[in-house]
Parts: structure tokens; C-alpha cells; sequence
């Protein structure tokens, strides 16, 4: 789904009105009736709802949301912060079909008024005052009506954007902006919706109308959704077999780290790979071993420390024949042996490659030979990782997410999955993919390893589709942690939480595909 800015969002508007023939009546009646089913479908058992509208097209959409709600045998209250006659277009034509007879505040005194109290004393609030369109800061009686349903304490749903809100701002907003519990917008996010932490509870982003070609937008930004990736986990062919869904290699592990490369093993088969087998330093492999059945295991010559040696360079050439997918890097250590077998390992195959965790710090300081012109090649650091590999700071890669992955990705001819919240895939051809899905309690060790399994999975299985099945492994894995957190918490929260999750996460996607509207949360 794509992310567009605010003036190419009244663009589309526009389009979808000349050029695919729908009313700009009709849309602001779809995103009004948007929100009223979201009203009632989120506050079933409540009394009273006040709607604050602006005199914009936002303030139509509160108008169409009132009446929708009103003739749902809701009791509904409006405010309207401005004299009928400064209404113009559809706005206009929406409140003259208003069912209920408004309140109107003209100044900031009139705010007190008991008309207007009674509003803001409602048990749920609709906030239409301000839309996409705005530039903060907002300002006299605006900001009042903003001040005044921050205070009041009654759950809010904004329309569009939260009043007050800049929605091409990617970080904090500044000036006076309405608290939301919920927003419910319209075709397609922009920005602050998905970068913006502007609401404690879900966006949902409904359609109203306008077809995809109308979609179109200069940022190169998308968000993924159930619909992207609900084809890679439909229904198998009844003649399937093991053989059918590729082998993926795993090499990494040490001693006292051998659960990493384990639990990648069993990811890769948890997501759907046929085969997955883990090649690990021989003192270890019991333990890797033991980890679960299904995953099978090759041991590698080892340094004297444990860790992989330059001596096992043969063996794995020889593994890697008839496998579909090389991950490398999880719980391999920086030992400066086995960095240099990384190296080399990468340099050398042809095969789709997932790099991780210490097989990344492998090339801290040769990132010049990372390269994936010839093959497919996945990076998936973390923000510590990526400031190695670009030689920046931690604190230097998070204030510019997007374009630091963007530019590595598109300099070294890679797909780079820079972890976090908000995690972003960016490809060589500079598009980049933002995730939604996720929470803090997958801020624990494991949860990396378990993502490296899951895209090498999906790889071994789509080697013909390599962003498509990563974009899958990344909304999937936030997803699990998301269903691991219902039971768990976030506090109890490990990996492998994640791994028996997944079951849900999967049925959750297959079932979200089929409904328009996308919801996103944090």
C-alpha cells in the first residue's frame, strides 16, 4: 500500500473525481460512513457521542458520520466551530442533510457555553476539525476546541489525521494537537500516520472509492499489508512434497550460542520451507541438534574457541549445492576466524544469501564487499550492525531510517532490513517497504534469529519473488510477536514465543487479506 504525502492525496481526490468519474460527494458520504461503523463497531454499548466539525471537507466527513450514527439510533451531538455560512461545496451540502440540529461556537467564549459543554461531556468524542490538509500550528478557537477534548478524558476517533497534526511530518508533532484513540483515514496513509505515534490505539485506513491507478506517489514509500502477502501462504497443490518448497541452508552457531542458529533452522521450516538443515561447529551440534527433530545438522571444523573455522570453507561449498537459500550469521561470534570464513562463504556463492547478526559484523570495515549484483543478497541488521557497516552511529542511523537503508541498499545492490520499530526494507531499486506489525516485548535476544529463519523460509520457497517473500517474513514475524503478546506479555515475551505463534499469525493474515480496510497500530 502506498504512502503518500497530503498534497498528493487532494490530488488523488481530485483524479479519482475527473478521470474515474466518482463524486467528491461520494467519497466525503464513504469516508463518513467509515467512521460511524467504526464508532460502532469499537463503542457498541455507548450513550453519547459528540462530533466536532470544522468548516473544511473534514468537518463534512463529521457531518456524514453524525447522520450515520444518528440514523443507527445513536445519540449524537454536534459542534460546529464556525457560522453555517462559512460553509462552502460538499461540506456545505453535508450539513444541510445533517438529521440533528447543531451546536455553534463562533469565538473562544462560547466554548463555555452549555451547548458546547454538552458536547465535550459525550462518552466518546469524533474529532472533524482539522484534515490532512492542514499546517500547523493550530490556532485560536481551533486550538481551543483541541485543548477542550484533550481535557475532557472521553475516548477520541479522529477523522482523516488528529486535528493540529502535520501529516508529512515523520517524527513529534509540535503545537496543539488532538490526543486520538483511534483514527480512521482514508485510501491511503500518509507519513505521520504510519511514522507519526499520533494515536494509542489503531489507524485503519479504509477505502472510499478511488481505484488503485488513481494512487500514485513520489516517496517511494509503502506500507505492508495482509493483501501483499497473502499469496505466498494460500493453499499448496495436493501433489505438493517436501521437495517442493526448497532447503534452507543455515550456517552459524557457537559455543554458547548454538540456540541462534537452532532457532533460525526451525523457522525456516515453521514458515513453510521443506527442508532446513543447520551446519554448526561439531562441539555444538548436539545441542543444536536436540533443539527440534525436524532440523538437520552438519558439523563444521571449529577453531579451538568454538566457532567456525576458515577450515570449514569446503565443507559448506559442498553443502550448499541443491540448497536454495544460505542464511549466515546467527550465534557465529566475532571470532576474527570466522569473520574471515563469512567473507568468503559470501563472496563465493551464487545462491540468494540472508546475512545476520555477527556474519554482518563480519564486514565491518569491508562493507565494499558487499555486493549483490550478481544474486540475491538480504541484510538484516539492527541499528548497532547498520552503524558498523556504515561507519556512522547508532544514534546517526536512527534519526535517518528510510534514507540510510535506502542509500546502503541502493550503493551495495542489496535488499537491507533495518530492524526496529517501524522496520524498513529497502531494495536496490530505491522503494522502500515500512512494517507495522511488532511490539516492545520483541526487544529480547532470539527475536533477530528467528526472522533470519523465517526470511531464509520464505526465500526457499519464492526464490522467483525475494522482496515479496522477505516483505512476508517481516510482517509475519511482527505479527507473531503481536499474537504472542495476547498471552505472554510483553515483559514475558521470548523468542520462541514467536515460533509457536505463528500458526495465528498466519491465519490472522489469510483472514485480514480479505477485508478493505487496513489497520495498523503503534
Amino acid at each position: 500500500m502506498k504512502i503518500v504525502t497530503a498534497a498528493e492525496m487532494r490530488e488523488i481526490d481530485r483524479v479519482t473525481g475527473e478521470r474515474f468519474g466518482v463524486p467528491s460527494l461520494t467519497l466525503m458520504e464513504n469516508a463518513g460512513t467509515a467512521v460511524a461503523e467504526f464508532v460502532q463497531w469499537h463503542y457498541p454499548s455507548t450513550k453519547r457521542i459528540g462530533v466536532i466539525c470544522g468548516k473544511g471537507n473534514n468537518g463534512g466527513d463529521g457531518f456524514v458520520a453524525a447522520r450515520k450514527l444518528y440514523d443507527a439510533r445513536r445519540e449524537v451531538a454536534v459542534l460546529l466551530l464556525a457560522e453555517p455560512s462559512e460553509l462552502r461545496g460538499d461540506a456545505a451540502e453535508m450539513f444541510r442533510r445533517l438529521s440533528m440540529t447543531p451546536a455553534i461556537v463562533r469565538s473562544h467564549g462560547e466554548l463555555k457555553s452549555e451547548p458546547a459543554q454538552l458536547v465535550f461531556d459525550s462518552d466518546v468524542l469524533v474529532d472533524a476539525i482539522l484534515g490532512t490538509g492542514f499546517r500547523p500550528p493550530a490556532s485560536g478557537l481551533y486550538a481551543e476546541a483541541i485543548a477542550s477534548m484533550n481535557a475532557s478524558g472521553a475516548p477520541v476517533v479522529a477523522v482523516d489525521i488528529p486535528s493540529g497534526a502535520d501529516a508529512d511530518v515523520m517524527g513529534e508533532q509540535t503545537g496543539a494537537v488532538v490526543r486520538a484513540n483511534a483514527i480512521v483515514t482514508f485510501t491511503a496513509p500518509r507519513p505521520a500516520h504510519v511514522f507519526g505515534g499520533l494515536t494509542s490505539g489503531p489507524t485503519v485506513i479504509s477505502p472510499i472509492g478511488s481505484p488503485d491507478e488513481a494512487i500514485t506517489s513520489s516517496l517511494q514509500m509503502n506500507l505492508i499489508t495482509a493483501y501483499e502477502i497473502a499469496p505466498l501462504i494460500g493453499p499448496r497443490p495436493a501433489t505438493s512434497n517436501k521437495g517442493s518448497f526448497g532447503h534452507a541452508l543455515v550456517v552459524g552457531g557457537s559455543l554458547g550460542k548454538a540456540g541462534a542458529a537452532a532457532m533460525a533452522g526451525m523457522s525456516a521450516l515453521r514458515v513453510g520451507a521443506g527442508l532446513a538443515t543447520v551446519a554448526t561447529p561439531k562441539s555444538v551440534l548436539a545441542t543444536v541438534a536436540g533443539f527440534h527433530p525436524e532440523v538437520m545438522t552438519e558439523a563444521l571444523e571449529e577453531t579451538r574457541v568454538g566457532t567456525i573455522s576458515m577450515r570449514a570453507g569446503k565443507q559448506v561449498n559442498a553443502l550448499v549445492k541443491g540448497k536454495t537459500v544460505l542464511a549466515v550469521g546467527p550465534g557465529i561470534s566475532r571470532n576474527s576466524q570466522t569473520a574471515s570464513f563469512v567473507r568468503s562463504i559470501v563472496k563465493k556463492h551464487n545462491c540468494p544469501v540472508v546475512l545476520d547478526a555477527d556474519g554482518l559484523n563480519a564486514f565491518e570495515g569491508h562493507a565494499g564487499e558487499l555486493r549483490g549484483k550478481s544474486r540475491a543478497l538480504v541484510l538484516t541488521p539492527h541499528p548497532g550492525e547498520m552503524a558498523r557497516l556504515t561507519g556512522s552511529t547508532v544514534a546517526a542511523v536512527q534519526r535517518d531510517r528510510i534514507n540510510v537503508a535506502r542509500n546502503f541498499a541502493r550503493e551495495h545492490e542489496v535488499i537491507v532490513v533495518l530492524k526496529g520499530h517501524r522496520t524498513v526494507v529497502a531494495t536496490p531499486g530505491g522503494e522502500v517497504w515500512v512494517n507495522a506489525t511488532g511490539n516492545p516485548g520483541m526487544a529480547t535476544g532470539g527475536t533477530g534469529d528467528i526472522l533470519t529463519g523465517m526470511v531464509a523460509g520464505f526465500i526457499a520457497q519464492n526464490p522467483d519473488r525475494i522482496l515479496v517473500a522477505v516483505i512476508a517474513a517481516v510482517y509475519l514475524h511482527g505479527l507473531a510477536g503481536d499474537v504472542a503478546r495476547e498471552s505472554m506479555g510483553e515483559h514475558s515475551l521470548v523468542a520462541t514465543d514467536l515460533v509457536k505463534a505463528l500458526p495465528e499469525a498466519f491465519r490472522r493474515v489469510r483472514h485480514a487479506a480479505k477485508n478493505p480496510h487496513v489497520e495498523i497500530h503503534g
